[in-house]
C-alpha cells in the first residue's frame, strides 16, 4: 500500500515561496528555500523561522496524568511546575528508546507531550498501551502548527507581536498569551538550534496569520524561512541527537549520553535494567568528532582505529557551515570515547583522520 504523504497547514505557501519540498517523516516538508548554508548562517547571526508543524502533540490530563508520565518517561516530571518544560525520553522494554520528547506542564494534572513526527502513531500506541492510570490522552497533532523562531534576533522579533514578556522567559519555560492578536498561543523558550529563540504552538486556522506577522516583525533583521536541511546542520553543531539517526529502538539512553535525563529516583519502564547497565558501565558511547583531514562524514560510515579495525559507526555527519570543517556524531567503543582521541572515518574505502571532540562543537 502506498504511503499517503501528509501536508502541513502552510504547505502550499511554502511551495509559493520557492521551497524545495520533500517527504520527511510522512509529511511533505520544506527542505530548503535558498541554500542550506545561507539559511544556517541566518539563524546563527540573525533570525529564521522553521515550519516544524509535522511534530506531534499529545495532551495528558487527569488525576494520575503525572503518574502515567513518570512511568513512561525517563526524566523526573515531578519537579515540573506550570510554565516549565522538560526534555525526556520514552524508554522501551529492551534497553532502547521509543522516542525523545518534551514534557510541558500546562497546569496541575494537565501536560502536553511533544514527540517526533516519524513516531506519532508509535508513541501514541506505546503510551496508550501503558495507560493503566486515571489519565486521558488526546492527540492534538493534526490541529496544531509549530513554528521555531530561532536566532539572536528572535526575541526582538517576537516581542513586537505581544504584550507578554517573552524576553524574560528562562530557557525551557513557556507562557500562553496573545501573539499578533491571536489568543492562547504557547510561546516556549526552546528550540533545536542552540542559537536561542522560541517555539510557537498555534492552531492551524491561525497559522498563516502568525507566520505573516513574524515575517513583518523580523523584516528589519533580515528574517528568512528556514528548511530542514539547515535544521540538521544547526543541531549537529550543538551535538543534539536526532531520533532515527543518533538514538533509536536499539540505543540505550546511557550509551547516548542521556544519563542526565535518566533518573533512578523513581520506577519507570525498564528502569531496573538501565540501572544495572549504569552500574556495569556501557561498552559503547555516542561521541562527537571533528575531521582533522579533508572529508565529509556521513551516516553509516565506519569509524576505525589506526590499524583499520572497526570501532564504531557514524550516525550523523556534515560539513559545518559555521566552523567550515567536517564533523559528526557516532558510537565508538568506550575506550575511544575520551576527547582528543584520534580516530579515522572510512570514506569510500579511504581512512580519513578525525579527533573525538567535546560537545557542543560551537
Amino acid at each position: 500500500m502506498e504511503e499517503v504523504i501528509k501536508q502541513v497547514a502552510l504547505g502550499e505557501m511554502h511551495e509559493s515561496l520557492g521551497a524545495k519540498m520533500m517527504p520527511f517523516a510522512g509529511f511533505n516538508m520544506p527542505v530548503r528555500y535558498s541554500s542550506d548554508k545561507e539559511e544556517h548562517l541566518a539563524v546563527r547571526e540573525r533570525v529564521g523561522v522553521f515550519d516544524v508543524s509535522h511534530m506531534g502533540e499529545f495532551l495528558v490530563e487527569g488525576a494520575q496524568a503525572l503518574d502515567l508520565i513518570q512511568y513512561v518517561t525517563s526524566n523526573d516530571a515531578s519537579v515540573l511546575v506550570p510554565g516549565k518544560v522538560q526534555y525526556s525520553c520514552l524508554p522501551n522494554d529492551k534497553g532502547g528508546i521509543v522516542d525523545d520528547l518534551l514534557v510541558y506542564m500546562l497546569a496541575p494534572s494537565k501536560y502536553l507531550l511533544v514527540v517526533n513526527a516519524s513516531n506519532i502513531s508509535k508513541d501514541w500506541e506505546w503510551i496508550s498501551s501503558h495507560n493503566n492510570f486515571d489519565a486521558t490522552l488526546t492527540d492534538l497533532s493534526d490541529s496544531y502548527s509549530l513554528f521555531a523562531v530561532q536566532g539572536p534576533k528572535a526575541v526582538a522579533t517576537v516581542e513586537k507581536l505581544t504584550d507578554s514578556d517573552v524576553g524574560a522567559l528562562p530557557y525551557y519555560t513557556f507562557l500562553i498569551g496573545d501573539i499578533a492578536g491571536v489568543k492562547d498561543v504557547i510561546v516556549s523558550a526552546t528550540g533545536y538550534t542552540g542559537s536561542g529563540g522560541f517555539e510557537i504552538y498555534v492552531k492551524n486556522e491561525n497559522a498563516r496569520e502568525i507566520w505573516d506577522a513574524l515575517f513583518e516583525a523580523g523584516a528589519e533583521f533580515g528574517i528568512l524561512p528556514i528548511g530542514l536541511g539547515a535544521r540538521d546542520t544547526l543541531r549537529l553543531e550543538k551535538g543534539y541527537c536526532l531520533y532515527g539517526n543518533d538514538i533509536d529502538d536499539e540505543t540505550s539512553p546511557l550509551e547516548a549520553g542521556l544519563g542526565w535525563i535518566t533518573k533512578f529516583t523513581k520506577t519507570f519502564i525498564n528502569s531496573n535494567e538501565l540501572q544495572k547497565q549504569k552500574e556495569a558501565g556501557v561498552t559503547k558511547k555516542l561521541v562527537g568528532f571533528k575531521m582533522t583531514e579533508r572529508g565529509i562524514p556521513r551516516a553509516h560510515y565506519p569509524i576505525v582505529d589506526d590499524s583499520g579495525r572497526v570501532i564504531g559507526e557514524v550516525t550523523s555527519g556534515t560539513m559545518s557551515p559555521s566552523l567550515e570543517v567536517g564533523l559528526g556524531l557516532g558510537y565508538v567503543e568506550s575506550e575511544f570515547s575520551k576527547p582528543d582521541t584520534s580516530v579515522f572515518i572510512e570514506i569510500r574505502g579511504k581512512r580519513v583522520g578525525a579527533i573525538v571532540s567535546k560537545l557542543p562543537f560551537l
